[in-house]
């Protein structure tokens, strides 16, 4: 079993490439996966495109946040054979969104349930990109990527994970992420 958790960042905002209709412009910063196999992370940046791409497809299981709807879209563009939608996949967000019926931030949920919230967002990421602060990218691409499998393995092992209401609420969801 090789669970492969992925996040990406990207080069540009939604303003940059004509809105939220234009994901697949938005470019690759950086991606960064962990790997339970090797039990380790990996960082990529858009030349390593296709060695990501490979340790996707040799997933057992991808597992990230919003992966359908972002960062698969983003990645659509450097590899237009590859169906990412067809690969198995966890998307907590969407999992969490059938479940409530509404959607949630990363940030939402790990801070409820971890007490750990999210250490940037991805407007200070483009703007470090921008500013050639690279490091800065990676540290935070990879921070969310750790705070995605600390998210997923207590509500694997938990049944439940915890967010937020509007009002801050501490609520509980349920998850079968066994």
């Amino acid at each position: 079993m090789n669970y492969v958790f992925f996040d990406l960042e990207s080069q540009n905002l939604f303003d940059d490439v004509g809105g939220r209709d234009h994901i697949e412009k938005l470019k690759v910063a950086c991606a960064v996966t962990y790997s339970t196999a090797k039990n380790d992370f990996t960082v990529y940046w858009e030349k390593d495109i296709s060695a990501l791409v490979e340790e996707l497809q040799s997933a057992t299981k991808v597992i990230g946040f919003n992966l359908l709807a972002f960062d698969y879209r983003v990645l659509q563009p450097y590899s237009p054979q590859t169906r990412f939608a067809s690969l198995p996949t966890l998307d907590l967000l969407l999992d969490l969104q059938k479940n409530l019926g509404f959607r949630l931030s990363l940030d939402t949920i790990a801070s409820a349930t971890l007490g750990a919230p999210k250490t940037a967002d991805g407007v200070q990421s483009v703007q470090w990109y921008r500013n050639g602060e690279l490091d800065k990218v990676a540290d935070y691409c990879k921070a969310d990527v750790d705070i995605t499998r600390r998210v997923y393995e207590f509500g694997r092992d938990n049944g439940f994970i915890y967010y937020r209401s509007k009002l801050g609420s501490k609520l509980k969801a349920a998850v079968k992420w066994k």
